[in-house]
């Protein structure tokens, strides 16, 4: 990866910001983008005190004209784009009987379009380098998560993006890789939306028994450089996705309790 141009998407924390890192430290260039110029700033001068030639920029993937200026301030500042990763994201926490439609829009516009639209002004470049393109999807882009239905149902969207999008690739040899971490240590709990758009603030689950940010940012990493098509993290990931494959009924009882003993769980 040394010298390849990488634009990471909500880059300023969680899994952006260790990817940041991760391809940084590999001799990569960067482009970070956030909705927050301080942490924005904070990241990019963690990146520059390890030599890391970096980026940066203000902007909300949701919107398509930042998204444009995202593709060629990196044309102009680095002279090309070898591979996007579509990290941006954010998670919601309601009951769908009771949750503000507006939510689900929100967490669409940012998880999925925000996707489309980097990935639409990024591609002309991508497809010069024979480059790559990332989407950070989740298990719950495999697994429907009860409580979370407008975040499950962006990253189902997001992986069918990706693989229609993979399979168009084919004969132009751009690699497209769907990521899909478990539960990751990452501000996205927090920062999680309820059911009338107001922050979650707080996390419902124990930060300290998952994959952390590093360590997942390594593991999308090595994918990246071997070019592989999926990369599914965590033992409890991998087994979800095959036990939904196999016993979607018996998931549906499992995935409901083991989602209601959460804190404050919306189910109560």
């Amino acid at each position: 990866m040394q010298d390849k141009v990488v634009i990471i998407t909500g880059g300023s924390s969680g899994i952006g910001k260790a990817l940041a890192h991760e391809f940084g430290n590999k001799g990569s260039k960067i482009l970070i983008t956030g909705r927050r110029e301080r942490p924005l700033m904070e990241a990019a001068n963690e990146l520059r005190s390890q030599n890391v030639e970096v980026a940066t920029m203000v902007a909300d993937v949701s919107k398509e004209q930042d998204n444009q200026q995202m593709a060629q301030l990196a044309m102009e500042h680095f002279g090309g784009i070898d591979i996007l990763i579509n990290n941006a994201g954010i998670s919601m926490r309601a009951l769908f009987e009771e949750v503000d439609l507006e939510v689900i829009r929100r967490v669409m516009d940012i998880n999925f379009y925000g996707s489309i639209f980097a990935t639409k002004y990024c591609l002309p470049a991508i497809l010069d380098r024979q480059g790559s393109i990332v989407g950070i999807s989740s298990i719950a882009g495999y697994r429907g998560l009860p409580g979370r239905v407008g975040y499950s149902a962006s990253k189902f969207a997001l992986r069918g993006f990706l693989e229609s999008l993979r399979t168009e690739m084919l004969p132009k040899n751009v690699h497209v890789l769907t990521a899909c971490p478990g539960f990751t240590t990452s501000n996205i709990r927090e920062a999680s939306l309820t059911k009338d758009g107001n922050l979650q603030g707080t996390s419902p689950r124990d930060e300290q028994k998952m994959m952390s940010a590093e360590t997942c940012a390594t593991l999308i990493y090595g994918a990246v450089k071997r070019r592989k098509k999926h990369l599914i993290l965590t033992t409890q990931g991998i087994l979800t996705v095959w036990m939904n494959k196999w016993f979607p009924g018996f998931m549906d009882q499992m995935v409901y309790n083991h989602m209601a003993k959460e804190a404050d769980s919306p189910f109560k």
